[in-house]
């Protein structure tokens, strides 16, 4: 199964390949094969990177055009300082959540 969305988040991000594979323990040249389609991605790695996108596996399935995006109002807050819901929130929907 292609995921388009998958390449369409991970570029957003500016992230590489190699960065997302290391974030779910696989090797680059797999996570490229799932990337394009040449694989099923297995399950548990959809949802870690629907969660690390802050997004839906239905979005990611392309089964709706809906992206969760951060809360404005109630972002994590973690040793005193406001964070982002996921490392590339800000490139994604727009809202400063440290301010």
């Amino acid at each position: 199964m292609y995921l388009k969305r998958l390449k369409f988040l991970r570029m957003n991000a500016g992230l590489k390949q190699t960065e997302i594979a290391d974030l779910l323990g696989i090797q680059q040249t797999v996570y490229s094969r799932c990337e394009r389609g040449f694989q099923t991605i297995p399950l548990h790695f959809l949802v870690k990177l629907a969660d690390f996108y802050n997004t839906s596996t239905d979005y990611l399935l392309n089964r709706t055009n809906n992206i969760i995006r951060c809360n404005k109002r109630n972002p994590q807050k973690t040793d005193g300082q406001i964070k982002h819901r996921s490392a590339h929130c800000l490139l994604r929907c727009g809202y400063d959540c440290h301010n």
